[in-house]
Parts: structure tokens; C-alpha cells; sequence
């Protein structure tokens, strides 16, 4: 064999070997795992679906009105585990309840009227806690754009459980009056002032079953009978005139006569006594309600007012501190006074000396904020 020969037979002996290695190797091998599929997509809906916007209800819809800028709302609970501050929780969407209560009172107050008509109010800040009486606004010291709503969540305890979401929605309505009503340079009756805000409260919905039509008071006792005046107002004079009565208390001071002859023609006085006229037998009842009904409603507005007085006398207290001795002091005189004019005015042979000045109260229960000493 010749030397050619023998290297093509060991090359040989070598390829066969290469292959059985080869087969060995692929059979000890295990199959590749399939590559990874993506799941299918779930089928698609052709139908829009509504958003939050479009389920929300009609009350809560912005209002038409638009301010200077739109207001900064905050919550604050100063104890979550009081019986009223679970209420809250329980019955209100709290950011739901502060925007509406804004809406009714610039739909209320302004509408048809420039944006410049509407006070540059920046932020409102509700503040639940334990004190003494019902709620009252106020203006931060150093910006009074910035307000502050503070409930009494002892008070919410008090109420009957099934008025309880109406109580609430028609106290924040009217505190948040305040944070946007003029006052006249604080000049202006706080009778009025808090009849507006009871107006307000009227027309939103909210009027408690306790609310009475009174003659048995001056025009400026505040709250509902003043509130009711000026519903009688609307009806007598058209349905802005409350407006007019707001917009004429814009960076002016209250003078009686120029002011009630501008509004509606005719002095305050004989507006007074037309309106009582009105009321006739019923004065004192409202025109409604059966004798039980009426029983028990005055019952809670003796409860309430009751309460305010009890409100105005702890803030004074709480107040009454070196850093502001000053202005508790005469918030202190303010309150006295307030509760001996609310007596009297009871007397209908009573006759009111104050000035207008005298009788202003921006707000009604318009205190520097009382904060905890800890």
C-alpha cells in the first residue's frame, strides 16, 4: 500500500469518528424550549365609557360664575376619632361639599356681574374640631384672602342622625357666605351680613325645619328672619336684588338711606313694615307647619341660639391671650353687646341706638384663629 493510500484510510478511520461523536452529541441534547407568545389582548370596547366628570351630578358642576382665581380647598381635622368628625366622614365627600357650597354662593351672589365684583379670595381651609357653639369664618392675620372655616364637631354630635348630612351642608353654605360677601368696609349691620348668609342657605335647599318667618324683631336680626326679608325682597323687588344689596356694599361704608334707596327705592324702615304686613297671622310660624311641628321647631332654634351664645362667649375665652389681648378685648365687648341686642330686639317696643358701625360684625362670629398652645 502505497503511502497515498494509507492516509486516505486513516482520514477516513477520523471522519467516521467525528461523526459518531457528532450523532452522540445531538442525541444527548435536549430539544430547545419554544420560543415565548405574547398573550392575546382582551377584546377592545367600541362604547366610550362615562367619566367622572359626566357622572357627577348637576349640583356639582362648576359654576357659571367665575372668580379672580380659583380658591386654594382645604380639610383639617384636629381629632379624628370624635363622633362628628367620623359624621363627616361618613355622610360628605369633602372636596364634593366645599366646591358646591363655593358654586351656590357665586351663582347666588354674582352672577350677570364682572369678575372684579368678586372678592380675590385665595384659599379655604375647613377646620373640624371640639368648641363650643356652631361654626364661624374668619380671615388669616396676615392675608385675609385666606380663610378659615371652623365646625364644631360637638355640634354635629347633636344633631338628630338623619339630619345630620343636611345640617352640615347648610352650615358649610353659609360660613362659606363669608369667605366671599362684601361687608361694607365693615360697616354694615352684621345682621345683614348673616342674613345673606342665611339667604344663601335658603335658596340652596338647606333651610332647617326650625326656620321660622318672624315679625317680632328688627329687620337686622340676622340669620333666617332677615334671611326670609330678603326672600320677601326678591318677590317684591325682582330676583337680583340681593345682589344689588351685596355689590352695594363693595369698598363703600353703609349709610342706611343712600343705601336701601339705591336697592329698592325706599327706606329700610317701610320695607320693614310692608313685610311684616305680610306675614299676618302667621307671624311667628312661619305660614307653615302643623302646632307640633311648631312646637318642636322652636324648641331647636332655642337649642341653637343657645349654642351661638355659648360660641361666642368660648371664643372669647380662648382668645383671651398676651399676644392678642387687645383684640380680644374688644371682640369680648363685640360679643356682649351682640347678645344683648339679640334680647332685646325680642321687645318690639325695643328700640336700637347702636350706629351701623356699632352694629357690624364681619361674618357674625369673626374671631382671630384660636389654635392649639402645645
Amino acid at each position: 500500500m502505497s503511502s497515498c493510500d494509507s492516509a486516505l484510510a486513516r482520514w477516513s478511520i477520523v471522519s467516521s469518528i467525528l461523526d459518531i461523536v457528532e450523532t452522540m452529541s445531538s442525541s444527548a441534547t435536549p430539544p430547545a424550549p419554544p420560543a415565548p407568545q405574547a398573550s392575546a389582548l382582551p377584546p377592545t370596547s367600541t362604547e366610550p365609557q362615562p367619566s367622572s366628570s359626566q357622572t357627577a351630578t348637576k349640583s356639582a358642576l362648576p359654576s357659571p360664575v367665575k372668580p379672580p382665581r380659583k380658591p386654594l380647598l382645604r380639610l383639617e381635622f384636629r381629632d379624628l376619632s370624635s363622633a362628628g368628625s367620623r359624621a363627616f366622614l361618613r355622610l360628605l365627600h369633602a372636596s364634593t361639599a366645599l366646591e358646591v357650597a363655593v358654586d351656590h354662593v357665586l351663582r347666588l351672589l354674582y352672577s350677570n356681574l364682572e369678575t372684579q365684583c368678586i372678592p380675590p379670595t385665595r384659599s379655604i381651609t375647613l377646620v373640624l374640631r371640639s368648641m363650643p357653639g356652631v361654626a364661624y369664618t374668619t380671615g388669616l392675620d396676615l392675608d385675609d384672602d385666606h380663610k378659615e372655616i371652623h365646625f364644631s364637631t360637638d355640634y354635629i354630635n347633636g344633631v338628630p342622625e338623619n339630619r345630620q348630612k343636611e345640617e352640615m351642608l347648610g352650615v358649610i353654605t353659609h360660613e362659606m357666605v363669608h369667605c366671599w360677601q362684601h361687608n361694607a368696609l365693615g360697616t354694615a349691620p352684621g345682621g345683614l351680613i348673616e342674613g345673606i348668609a342665611d339667604w344663601v342657605r335658603l335658596k340652596a335647599g338647606y333651610a332647617p325645619p326650625h326656620w321660622r318667618r318672624r315679625a317680632d324683631c328688627e329687620w337686622d336680626a340676622g340669620y333666617e328672619r332677615t334671611g326670609y326679608f330678603l326672600e320677601w325682597l326678591e318677590e317684591a323687588h325682582g330676583q337680583d336684588v340681593v345682589r344689588k344689596i351685596n355689590e352695594g356694599m363693595r369698598g363703600c361704608k353703609y349709610e342706611s338711606g343712600e343705601f336701601w334707596g339705591k336697592c329698592c327705592g325706599e327706606s329700610i324702615e317701610k320695607l320693614w313694615e310692608k313685610y311684616k304686613a305680610t306675614l299676618g297671622d302667621h307671624d311667628g310660624k312661619g305660614g307653615k307647619g302643623k302646632k307640633g311641628e311648631d312646637s318642636q321647631g322652636k324648641q331647636t332654634e332655642e337649642k341653637v341660639e343657645d349654642s351661638e351664645k355659648r360660641q361666642s362667649k368660648g371664643e372669647g375665652e380662648e382668645n383671651e391671650k398676651p399676644q392678642v389681648a387687645e383684640k380680644a378685648a374688644a371682640q369680648d365687648d363685640d360679643v356682649t353687646e351682640d347678645a344683648e341686642h339679640h334680647d332685646a330686639s325680642q321687645d318690639p317696643a325695643h328700640e336700637d341706638t347702636r350706629t351701623p358701625r356699632e352694629k357690624a360684625r364681619r361674618g357674625g362670629r369673626m374671631h382671630v384663629p384660636v389654635r392649639p398652645t402645645s
